[in-house]
């Protein structure tokens, strides 16, 4: 067939313009910090053990592959045999972290995390990468149902960092939390904002990051950094935002977040890069309703469909979770 038969074709995406990525212009940003913060863990806690399914790389624990190459287990394209062998370590009185993606930490692994690891209640801590809308490899890489997925497997807590900052925190303490926990990580060049807020994570607890009087944004993941990003940009229209980063989706800090909603006056916004099916916005509606609390509630988060592929900037616009499009949407509503 010749080229012309074919008619004009469009240039292939090249791997950088389709590859993982969260950064926004203007944060600094860290290396790594899931692998480094590993790392240093592990030099003082000879019981933590690495492993993942074949995506050391992409998921940057082969930086503690290099580190402890006697402590880390490559154990191939078998997410399955990765969650029981975790669980059976994890009954030796091991502290295994567990990498994959997050698309098939949830989807692959799901009966073999109930039955090897959260039924017996084994100290595995399962390790997502690109969470959400994080690549644009389309819907069978991007992890967009991951957080619902889990919700329901009893005894596993799940943490959803917002920055560099927040996963340097989690990773020790997660490691001291009895029990499994599912996280979600972002990996490479990882934007860090909330060290400029004193910020310090707790598994179970919501922080208030700034008050403001027209707009609770209730947020989780990086969304909250894109929630800070907004809020001061909507500033500038006179209205007024206040930020709830909510880290861990489950157990919910209940009573941290209807002690903000309680407050009244404020339009309530979830905020997610997750779909609006299963999340934390409906852990959030769940709980607003179950109080008995008259409120408005809106939710920012990807919708209820399989994802296009294509580059980061234009799905992440397409679907409402940048920054700008979040601001549009605040505006509308109010």
């Amino acid at each position: 067939m010749t080229t012309a038969a074919l008619g004009t074709l469009t240039p292939a995406l090249k791997a950088p313009d389709i590859a993982a990525s969260s950064i926004d212009e203007g944060h600094r940003t860290v290396s790594m910090p899931f692998g480094r913060a590993l790392i240093r863990l592990a030099e003082t806690r000879p019981e933590i053990v690495g492993m993942s399914a074949d995506l050391a790389k992409y998921t940057d624990i082969h930086v503690f592959a290099e580190r402890f190459p006697d402590r880390f287990y490559q154990m191939g394209m078998s997410e399955q045999l990765m969650a029981t062998a975790a669980g059976g370590l994890a009954k030796e009185g091991f502290i295994p972290f567990a990498t994959t993606y997050a698309t098939f930490a949830s989807r692959r692994c799901y009966d073999f995390m109930s039955q090897a690891v959260a039924e017996q209640h084994a100290s595995v801590k399962l390790i997502g990468g690109l969470p959400g809308l994080t690549t644009g490899y389309g819907p069978s890489h991007q992890a967009t149902d991951d957080i619902a997925i889990f919700r329901a497997m009893p005894n596993l807590t799940i943490i959803d960092p917002c920055d560099a900052c927040e996963i340097e925190q989690m990773v020790p303490a997660i490691a001291d939390h009895p029990g499994p926990v599912y996280a979600r990580i972002l990996r490479g060049n990882v934007a860090s904002v909330l060290d400029e807020y004193g910020y310090r994570f707790e598994i179970g607890k919501s922080a208030l990051l700034r008050g403001g009087n027209d707009v609770l944004i209730v947020s989780t993941g990086f969304m909250t950094m894109r929630a800070l990003d907004a809020a001061r940009d909507l500033k500038a229209d006179g209205i007024d935002v206040a930020v709830l980063h909510v880290p861990t989706i489950k157990p919910l800090d209940e009573m941290g977040i209807l002690r903000e909603v309680r407050r009244g006056g404020r339009l309530i916004v979830t905020a997610e890069n997750h779909s609006i099916v299963g999340g934390l916005g409906d852990a959030v509606a769940s709980l607003i309703g179950r109080s008995g609390l008259a409120t408005e509630l809106r939710q920012i988060a990807l919708p209820d469909r399989f994802l296009d592929a294509g580059t980061l900037p234009v799905l992440q616009e397409r679907y409402g979770i940048t920054r700008s499009a979040m601001c549009e949407s605040i505006r509308r509503w109010l």
